[in-house]
């Protein structure tokens, strides 16, 4: 992961404050996806439209960047977002693609 697909620092503060209950945390996310038949770049698709959902500026961020890595494309992760519009609202969806920007831009 190059400097510009790099968790906030915020985030890796608390990994290397936190180390176990951050584990622990990964543990349950990777028990989760490993559980079902769903590929990782269409939960990843998922966890974005989710966060959308909840307005979570670095949850887009962060699925973003997974669903990057998983191999979805810009217009796959715009399409995860806009599907969501008829749920979350117009400006809720305008804000997320905004935040996805944010990582996609720097591509």
């Amino acid at each position: 992961m190059g400097t510009k697909n790099k968790p906030p620092k915020h985030y890796l503060k608390f990994k290397k404050l936190y180390p176990g209950l951050f584990a622990a945390w990964e543990a349950i996310g990777k028990s989760v996806r490993d559980e079902g038949p769903i590929d990782a770049k269409t939960g990843h698709l998922i966890q974005l439209a989710s966060a959308a959902a909840v307005r979570s500026e670095g949850a887009v961020h962060s699925h973003v960047r997974r669903a990057l890595t998983a191999g979805a494309s810009r217009e796959e992760i715009h399409h995860a977002i806009m599907l969501t519009a008829a749920t979350i609202g117009f400006p809720a969806v305008m804000a997320a693609l905004s935040w996805a920007e944010d990582i996609l831009g720097k591509r």
